[in-house]
């Protein structure tokens, strides 16, 4: 296994709104009507969640749902900005009772993915288990493996490089509770290695086929990988129980099928032209309404 470096940044604290552009701060505060926390590296930290993020250098943020503050190792390394996502004027005018619950979110701030191989390592970790299990086994392994990137006390950790993935033995893959993914993992990270370059060049929508050619990727995790990656959650597979969830609990008078394929067809039926806002924001009308905080 690889040694894993560790970067320290400045510790967090309070930033006047008006001071955020001022780069010797190395921090940057920004507001939104709802920050989306779905992917697992949004850690519990106290009463926020914090996460890791690698795009021009490393960095961690933190947010309450709303505001997020930047906590950058340079000044010259550029806060991540999230896709902002409003609920389309004409959207689910079908289901007014989803409309109105999905507009009360506002518009919806999602950061993309910046490492496809991070979100396609996070979707194999996610096949056939619950939200809460996929997130500890996504955590144990950025914890033993990643690179923590830190902020006074405040550690998050970078998912753990193709690399490292391959690099690592049967019995540590069983100690972060990974024995049964271990197989599709290293495939994926071989995969990465020689094809990551070129995925990363494709829209979602080719990106998707391509990666169902890597053994044990199938639709729902090349959908969620994609997704995750370009916030394009047209390529999110829509029948997926999250996805029927939520938008039962959101619009409990309407009825939905409780099957994947006739949800799926239902789904797409109201969702016409939106169908990736109106997923990303059931999804994230989901992620509020739900005990994330494990």
């Amino acid at each position: 296994m690889t040694a894993t470096s560790v970067t320290t940044v400045p510790a967090l604290r309070p930033v006047h709104p008006r001071r955020v552009s001022l780069q010797r701060e190395h921090l940057r505060m920004r507001s939104y009507s709802t920050v989306m926390t779905d992917h697992p590296a949004w850690t519990p930290d106290g009463s926020a969640l914090i996460r890791a993020l690698s795009v021009s250098g490393h960095a961690l943020a933190r947010t309450d749902g709303r505001t997020v503050t930047w906590c950058c190792p340079q000044a010259a390394v550029s806060a991540p900005r999230p896709g902002v996502f409003p609920l389309p004027e004409s959207a689910a005018r079908d289901v007014p009772e989803l409309a109105r619950a999905l507009g009360s979110l506002g518009a919806v701030a999602r950061f993309a993915n910046p490492s496809l191989w991070d979100a396609i390592g996070t979707a194999i970790i996610r096949q056939v288990i619950r939200a809460a299990q996929a997130r500890a086994q996504y955590r144990a392994l950025c914890a033993a493996h990643g690179t923590p990137v830190r902020c006074g006390p405040t550690a998050g950790w970078l998912f753990p490089s193709p690399e490292t993935v391959l690099s690592l033995r049967d019995a540590e893959f069983a100690a972060v509770g990974l024995a049964f993914k271990r197989d599709a993992l290293r495939a994926a990270a071989a995969a990465y290695t020689e094809h990551g370059r070129e995925w990363a060049a494709m829209p979602a929508s080719v990106l998707v086929p391509a990666l169902l050619a890597v053994r044990r990727v199938g639709p729902w995790t090349a959908g969620a990988a994609a997704a995750d990656w370009a916030n394009e959650f047209a390529a999110y597979p829509c029948g997926d129980l999250a996805v029927r969830t939520w938008a039962a609990r959101a619009a409990p008078s309407a009825a939905w099928p409780h099957d994947e394929p006739g949800f799926g067809r239902r789904w797409r039926q109201i969702a016409g032209p939106h169908l990736a806002d109106l997923t990303l924001l059931t999804l994230a009308w989901g992620g509020r309404h739900a005990d994330n905080r494990t």
